[in-house]
């Protein structure tokens, strides 16, 4: 059976936590250290601007994406 592309929500959880915790995390899957990669996001005129983080595993390629501020997918 092939394995799924993407991070379980479990696994997604830990790596948000070990970086929260320890400004880096390593890939559940792969235990490479992840790659950030900042995303800002401008407000276009709602009020509010994102600060997103993105997570990727150079190894097996999959990837985490949350918001800084709220530790959250969305």
């Amino acid at each position: 059976m092939a394995e799924a592309a993407s991070f379980t929500p479990v696994e997604e959880r830990a790596v948000r936590e070990a970086y929260a915790a320890q400004g880096h995390a390593d890939c559940p899957r792969c235990a490479v250290r992840m790659r950030e990669r900042s995303i800002g996001g401008g407000s276009f005129g709602l009020g509010y601007a994102r600060k997103r983080e993105w997570l990727l595993c150079p190894q097996c390629h999959r990837s985490v994406l949350f918001d800084l501020k709220r530790g959250t997918r969305n």
